[in-house]
Formats: structure tokens, sequence, C-alpha cells
């Protein structure tokens, strides 16, 4: 629904210049709104082959013959000039290709002809007896005017080609009210064509689609021996707006029409094509995006569907602004400006969200490199919890108090990140404080017990056991015990730590001693008669 959205909002912007194409038309000179040039010095428009040409057809449908007679470059007195600009006229309506979009305003023409800058090209007619070039001419009228004119060649090969026109066309058979009555300077049938026409042609599209889908679905999955039927468009609705526009093409083809109406016939059939193809890419970008999103969710790499979309996203504009680019080019538009303004807005909008760019491009450098994903348990800084959600701006996590934290991915790439969930053992390191009472037998009977603890249980890594006294500490002597126990769950390290522990208490009582509590000795001394007295004594303090 929201690619028919875009798709619709694109045929509204692409039908204005199709219009605009019949309102240039309708103005002696016009040009393009892209580059308009100053204001002309000849009271005709022909300082522009463009200029010339609608000039002329516009005074020719008009019936000027005097005024049309004046883009020829041909002496201007007599009937003759009356009906060579007659039968121009009349071989530009009716053979002519529509191509009036492709002509140059420049002053300087599109330099068709290398050898010949002072010519060039409306447009090609095909004869039997070969192909005539209709060529417009820069004649020099004074020391600084020069002005564009239909060349001599050209103008000498109108009559026969005049012969051969059919004069009978089909707008002749439309009621006069449809061909005369114009709004916008466009006549009736025109507006009805495109309002009314195309519409009907693509519903009676989508009427063929529901009669032949079903009956081609059945038969598809027939073939692959699957019973889950599912519809398949055999005409689905971008081939809708293509067989439209092969349909307006044929008829600019084939139907005997005038210059101007084959000009607004294949400027929409131009316009239904880039919209198609358009969004064709769409389509093609939505099918890629969940056919990725599927295959990496089976793969449990949920944060990637974000770039995936974000992906998609990038490519739906990019094939939206270069349909807007190209339906720009063909009407003859000026897509330079439109195109440095995308660069100072993009370089406007990177300095504005410098901050949202950070976190974008550290999500993305997150899920690419599978530093976090969702279900590990994880401590971001002072944060710890479970992830729930990577996205493109932000990560969240659910801590151990059931809160819900949103941390920046730009802060995440810079914190230091500890991932809980993929230790692959844990660490056993306790220290066990014997009292200072204890003799060294007791010691080496704790060391051996321990010890052989370690290495008889069966979670316990053998090569890693360690047990060693340490160090005389300050209120006690310490047995350093080193192990890594081989679970991968948190709650199972918990208990079988519990379990070690319970049975070292009972080793350090076996051999006789206990663990020491944190205290100090404080000697006193005193004088009595000729001789002092030196007494100690241990005052036990809790820590």
């Amino acid at each position: 629904m929201k690619i028919g959205c875009f798709v619709l909002i694109f045929l509204s912007i692409g039908a204005v210049p199709c219009f605009v194409c019949w309102a240039q038309v309708s103005i002696p000179g016009a040009t393009p709104a892209s580059s308009p040039p100053p204001l002309p010095a000849d009271p005709l428009g022909r300082e522009t082959p463009r200029g010339t040409v609608l000039g002329f057809l516009n005074a020719s449908r008009k019936a000027d013959y005097e005024t049309a007679k004046r883009y020829l470059d041909a002496p201007l007195g007599g009937a003759r000039a009356d009906t060579l600009a007659r039968q121009l006229a009349v071989v530009l309506d009716r053979r002519l290709p529509a191509r009036l979009n492709e002509l140059s305003s420049k002053p300087e023409g599109s330099l068709y002809f290398p050898d010949r800058p002072d010519a060039d090209l409306v447009g090609t007619i095909e004869d039997p007896d070969g192909a005539v070039d209709i060529v417009v001419q820069r004649v020099d009228r004074g020391k600084s005017e020069s002005v564009w004119l239909f060349s001599k060649e050209t103008l000498k090969a109108i009559p026969a080609l005049y012969e051969d026109v059919n004069l009978v066309s089909v707008e002749n058979a439309l009621p006069a009210f449809l061909t005369q009555t114009k709004v916008a300077e466009i006549p009736l049938f025109q507006w009805l064509f495109v309002f009314v026409g195309l519409p009907v042609v693509y519903v009676l599209t989508g009427l063929l689609d529901g009669l032949v889908s079903p009956l081609a679905g059945r038969v598809w999955y027939r073939i692959r021996g699957q019973t889950d039927l599912k519809i398949v468009h055999i005409v689905p609705k971008p081939a809708r707006l293509l067989l439209l526009a092969l349909i307006i093409q044929w008829m600019v083809a084939n139907l005997n029409l005038s210059l101007l109406t084959r000009q607004f016939c294949s400027s929409i059939a131009h316009v239904l094509t880039i919209a198609a193809s358009v969004w064709v890419l769409l389509r093609l970008n939505a099918w890629g995006e969940n056919l990725i999103r599927r295959r990496v969710e089976q793969r449990g790499v949920h944060g990637v569907v974000s770039i995936v979309r974000l992906a998609r996203r990038t490519c739906d504009v990019l094939a939206l602004f270069g349909g807007a680019l190209i339906l720009l080019s063909h009407f003859n538009l000026n897509v330079t400006a439109a195109l440095a303004g995308l660069g100072v807005g993009g370089i406007a909008v990177a300095l504005a969200a410098q901050k949202t760019l950070e976190n974008v491009i550290g999500g993305i450098s997150i899920v690419a490199d599978r530093v976090v994903r969702v279900g590990d348990f994880f401590k971001i800084g002072a944060t710890m919890g479970t992830v729930e959600y990577v996205g493109l701006r932000s990560t969240r996590i659910r801590t151990l108090d059931r809160s819900l934290v949103s941390i920046p991915n730009g802060q995440i790439s810079n914190e230091r990140l500890e991932d809980m969930s993929r230790r692959d053992k844990f660490w056993f390191h306790p220290t066990l404080s014997l009292r200072y009472e204890t003799t060294a037998a007791q010691l080496r009977s704790v060391l051996e017990a321990t010890n052989n603890l370690l290495l008889e249980h069966t979670h316990v890594e053998r090569n890693s056991v360690r047990v060693r006294f340490l160090s005389f500490g300050s209120s006690s002597l310490d047995i350093d015990v080193f192990a890594y126990i081989s679970v991968l769950d948190y709650a199972d390290f918990l208990e079988i730590q519990e379990e070690l522990l319970l049975r070292l208490m009972d080793a350090v009582q076996a051999a006789g001693t206990g663990m020491a509590l944190p205290s100090q000795t404080t000697y006193l001394e005193g004088r009595l008669g000729s001789f002092s007295e030196r007494r100690e004594l241990r005052v036990p303090s809790r820590r």
C-alpha cells in the first residue's frame, strides 16, 4: 500500500510536465523553466531552435500563415510562401515524431551536426524514398542578430512529403465540443483521455489479472506439488502501467493524430514507463528485504534486520530520486540545480544530525561485528541486564530490577562491554584464610584435601587446578585456590561453587583448624621496679 501511494504521488508529479509541454507550444518562443533566457531580441522568439519550432506551430495552429512564413528561410512574398508554410505545418502535424521536449533551448543549438554548427535537427520523417531530416538553421540578420529558421533543404522536400500525408485525422471524427473546448489551452478530449480513459484501461487490466491469476496459481502449485495455494499475479500493478504505456505508444504509432496530441500522449507514456520502472524497483527492494530478513532471523541474527530495513529505505529513496531526475531530463528540464541543492542539503542535514548519524553508524558497526546480540546478558558501563532489542539508533536492555534502559549506540561503541552470556567456563577463585594457630601439618592437610577435591569433581577442569599456600597475611595464612568450572549457565556455576565451598569448609574442619577472623595484635609495656614486662593481647576485630 505504501509503495502504491509513492507511485501515485510520482504519477501526479510526472503529469505536470505533460501539461506544461502543451502550454509551451501555446506561447511563441517559450523556453523551459529551468533555463530562462533574457528577454528575446527577436519578437517571434526565433533565437533558439525550440522557440522557432514552437512559434511556427503556434502560428500555424491559429492559421496565421502570414506570421508562420517568417519562420522559413525562403522569400516571403507571394502566395507560394503561404502555401509552403501551410504544407510544412501539415507535414509536421501529421508526420513529425513527437520529440518537441528534446528541442534545444540554447542560442547555439544542440550541435547535433558536428560539421554544421549552425544547423540543428528537429526530427526525421520516414518516407518510402528515404528518411528526410527536418532541420532548422541559424541565419544572420545583420551585425548582431541571428535567428533560427527552417532550412532551405528542408523546405525543398516539403511538397513531396505533403503529397503522402493523409489529411483524415482521428481527431476529426470526434465531436467538435471535445476538440474545440479547451481547459488551460488543452483540448477537452485529452483531459478525458488522461483522467477517464487511462483509469478505465487500468481497471480492465486489473479485472484480467483477477480472472487469470487464480487459474495460473492452481496450475503453478500443482506443478510444484504444493497444497498451500497463494495468489500469483500474472499482471501485477507495475505491469499494468507498462501495458498502458504500450497501448499509448501503439496509438501514437498507428493512429493518425496531430503532433501536439502525439506529443501529449507520448509524454504520458514516458511518465507511465518511468513510474512503472520505479515501482518495480520498490517491489524488488521489498522482496529482497523480506528474503534477507527471513534468512537472518532463522540464523538468530536479529540485529541485521535494522540494517536491512535502512538499506531498503535508502534504495527506495534513491529509486524515487533517480526516477524524478530521469523524468525531469525527459522533459528537457535542468537537473544540475537539483543535484547541487541535494549536495548542499545533504551537508546541512549531516551537520544538523551529527549525533543521530553517530548512533546510526555505531549501530551498524555493532550489528556488523555482532558484538551485541539479542538475549545476551551484558554489562555496559554501569548497566547490567539482558539485551532485548538492537536498533540503528539505540539498544534496549532489561536490567535486573526489570526496568528497560535504552542506550545510544554511539555510547555503546565507546564503552567497555562485558558479555557474560558468552563465557565458555567460569573462574572458581576463592582464598582460604586460616588462623595463625594452624600448624604446618594441618596446612599441608588442607592443601592436599583441597587439591584432591577439585581434581575429583566432574565439572572442574583438571588442567586448571592450582592450590598453593600463598602468603602470611596480616591476620591469616592465605591459601590461593584456582580452577575453572566447565559449565555455560551462570546458575549452574553458582550451584557447583556452593557445593565446593561447603566441602572446603569440611576439609578445613577435618584438618583441625578453622577460618581466621580479621584481627590485630596490641603490645602493652609497663615498668615495675627494676624490670619491664611486655604482654601480648590479641583483639579480634570484625570488618
